[in-house]
This record gives C-alpha cells, structure tokens and sequence, in this order.
C-alpha cells in the first residue's frame, strides 16, 4: 500500500487565509501563523515567545478572555466577533474560535486560537445598515478620547444632545453612534436636515400633515417625529430652523406633543432629541435668530467636535480606514500612502475636515490603480508644484520639516508612537506638539 504523504503542518497553516496562532500554559506564543501576521501587522518573529496579551488587543483581553474559558473548561467556542487594534491603531474587525490544545495522552499544554478578517463584510453591512457605534469612529487623539469617554454615559441616559462642530467634522457618525448605544437602539433613527428644506415643506416633514392640509395633499403623511416614536430623531442644522417653527419645537420638547398641519387632534411623540449645527447658537441667540428658550431646552449635553485640523495625529488612522473601505467597496488592492503624500496630508489644513480628507482619497482611488497613493494621485490643489516640488525644504517653515521627520519615523516604526519617539530622543508631548504645531499655523 502506498503511503500517504505527511505534509509539515506549519507549511499547512501558513497557506490558509484564516490567523492560527497557539499559546502554551504560560501564554506565550508559541505558533504564529502568515495570515495573523498579516491580519494584525505583526511580524512572526515579533511575537513568538510573547504574552498573546502583548500582541493581541481586544476588548476580550480585559477579562473576557476566550482562549482563557476554553482551556479553563475543555470546551471549544465559535464564531465570536470582536476587533483587534493594530500597532498603528487600526481596528480590524474578526471573528474568533478557540479550543484547548492537548497532548497525544489529553493533557492541557495550551489552547489553540483562528481568527477571520471581517473587515469588508463589516464595512459592507455597515454602509447597508447605517449601524455605527463610536468603534466604527476612528481617532485616538486626545480630544476624540474626552468624547469617547464621556459621551456613551450620555447615549444610555434620555437626555437631548446637542452637537456643535464645523461641517464635515462627523456629526451625523457620531448622533447615529448615540442612538445605537442608548436603550432605544431596537427603534427607529430619523433624521431631517432641516437647512435642506423651505419653512413649509420642513414644517410638514417634522409633524406631517392631514388630507386636505393644502393643495396636493391628497392623504395623510406622518411626520418624523411621528416616525421616530420609540426612537431617536436627528435635527441636522438645528440653527437653520426659522423662528417661527421654533416655537413648535419648543413645545414638542416640553410637552412631547403636537399637531400636523390641517389636523385639529394632537399628537404624542416620545422621540429623544439629537441635535447638530455648524453655526455659533450663542451669536444667534444675542442677535435674536434663535429662541433663548429652545437653546436652553437643547443645551442639556452638549459636545463640541473637533475639527480636523485640531487632531491631525489621526489623519494617518482615518486614511488607513478610507483606503481600507475604497478598497472592499471598489475591490482594489491600494496599498496605503506614500511618505510624500502623507506629509502633503498631514500639512493641509483641511476646511472640510474628515470629510474633505475622503474626498481627496476618492479621487486617488480614480487614479491610483495599486501600490501606494503618490502625489501625482492627488487633487492638483494638492500636489507639489515647480519649485515646491524640486526644492521642498525651502517653502516650508521649521514646524512643517519637524512634522515631516516625525511622521516619517512613525512609518518606520509601524505606527508605534513610542518607538519613534525613541529614535527621535523627544517626549510624547514634544511629538504631540509638533504635530500640531504645523496644522495649527497654517
């Protein structure tokens, strides 16, 4: 009888596409296959012989540990969904399976972990479902991490929430982040921007209207807050609403009642309140645009977002994230961004904040077929021009030279801010500032 050929089993596990890495009873690594390199961005020299507690992490490392349940109870567990951070900050979203790992005589000697990249199938149901949470915000400056810390207290509570920041800072992200970690999650999210709609045609979109209200209402309509009952309803551009419909939404707020144009029976709602706007609402209440009551009915909590240009330490992770979505949704293989061009994005100073920052990566997706994002691949507002281009250190302030040299050392290390700092023998702060200090004089 021929025998049956007897492959290495380490040859196996780094063909497949799925990360298997094994740990022993100390929980050092000891297996690590290709595709967990490649799904984390961790060499495999790196993290043999570590803690997976070094290497991996995970909202299920702070206790709830799957690889730890199945060796402590001889079971095997499938198909959780969580997300790991990169070194650069990334969060992937994967689906894990575990099992204990036993000897030829069934003794523990460790437990055995796959996981799956889900990151396209996440983005995809993502933009089908329009389910964000703030995992799906990306950032870790500083001034995102307040927001972070502070603001899902406040999506569990049923209080209005009022959100203030410049256009394209990612205000709809963050209302629809609220509504989906509140206790009305399982109900409706509404939203109506109510810039987009002349005084009448706004008034029938938020309290809808009966048969007869006018001439081509031929049926009745329910309003959004009709809609959102049990829900959330997002005002976009709150302070865009006339005066004289403040006074309803006024009265809706305090009384959680009202009336559709042309009916005569009020209506209850007990829709929780998002509201955003880009213009000051102190100005607009001292120029007497603006009810003070309303103002004061909005302002219970209230988040200001900060603009691009105040957080640029994250405009490496939020061009990852683009690349990462244009990539699934348009099935391309770019593969991030040129030292060139992330110096060129890290200096601009981004009037239409992350927004903006999108539009640009759209348009490098237009021409950009692989490999990295060069400056060629930008918009032309963008790209070096004449002497800019060939002599680069002589148009720029000592600010921007600092903030090229620490962008770049960040790359060579893989995103670990640390280590960059190490090699450039300066502080966290010092980093820190000089990465601002370019966006900010701009």
């Amino acid at each position: 009888m021929q025998a049956i050929c007897e492959y290495p089993w380490e040859a196996i596990f780094n063909s497949i596409a799925d990360g298997v890495f094994t740990v022993d009873l100390d929980w050092n690594i000891t297996f690590f296959n290709e595709a967990a390199s490649r799904i984390i961005g961790i060499p495999r020299e790196r993290a043999l012989g570590r803690k997976c507690w070094d290497v991996f992490h995970s909202s299920l490392c702070d206790g709830a540990c799957v690889l730890k349940t199945c060796m402590a109870h001889g079971e095997r567990l499938a198909d959780r969904s969580v997300y790991f951070i990169r070194p650069g900050g990334e969060k992937v979203a994967v689906s894990i399976s575990a099992a204990p790992l036993k000897d030829a005589e069934g003794n523990l000697i460790g437990g055995v972990e796959t996981f799956r990249d889900l990151t396209d199938l996440h983005l995809m149901r993502r933009r089908l479902e329009n389910a964000y949470s703030f995992d799906d915000i990306v950032g870790k400056s500083q001034a995102l991490a307040k927001i972070f810390a502070w603001l899902p207290l406040v999506a569990k509570s049923e209080t209005s929430v009022l959100l203030l920041g410049e256009s394209g800072t990612g205000k709809e992200l963050f209302a629809r982040a609220v509504h989906t970690l509140s206790n009305r999650k399982d109900g409706p999210y509404v939203a109506v921007n109510c810039a987009a709609l002349p005084d009448t045609l706004l008034e029938a979109e938020l309290f809808g209207y009966k048969a007869g209200a006018f001439t081509d209402a031929r049926k009745d309509k329910p309003g959004r807050f009709h809609l959102a009952r049990g829900g959330t309803l997002f005002l976009d551009e709150i302070g865009d609403v006339p005066l004289r419909l403040q006074a309803k939404l006024l009265r809706v707020l305090q009384e959680k009642r009202f009336e559709p144009l042309g009916g005569v029976k009020s209506e209850t709602t007990d829709a929780r309140i998002v509201a955003a706007t880009n213009r000051n609402l102190d100005a607009l209440v001292a120029a007497g645009a603006f009810r003070q009551d309303l103002f004061y009915r909005l302002n219970v909590a209230t988040v200001k977002l900060p603009p691009l240009r105040e957080r640029v330490e994250d405009i490496p992770l939020l061009a990852a994230h683009f690349i990462q979505e244009q990539n699934a949704v348009l099935g391309k293989a770019v593969k991030g961004l040129s030292p060139q061009v992330t110096a060129i994005l890290m200096r601009h100073s981004y009037p239409g904040n992350v927004r903006e920052l999108k539009n640009i990566l759209e348009f490098a997706f237009i021409l950009c077929q692989d490999g990295p994002i060069l400056p060629e691949h930008l918009p032309e507002q963008l790209r070096p021009q004449g002497a800019e281009a060939s002599l680069p250190l002589r148009t720029r302030t000592l600010d921007e030279i600092k903030q090229d040299a620490v962008v770049l050392a960040i790359q060579r290390n893989q995103g670990k801010k640390m280590a960059a700092c190490r090699e450039l023998n300066i502080s966290k702060d010092t980093m820190r500032r000089i990465l601002g200090a370019a966006s900010g004089g701009k």
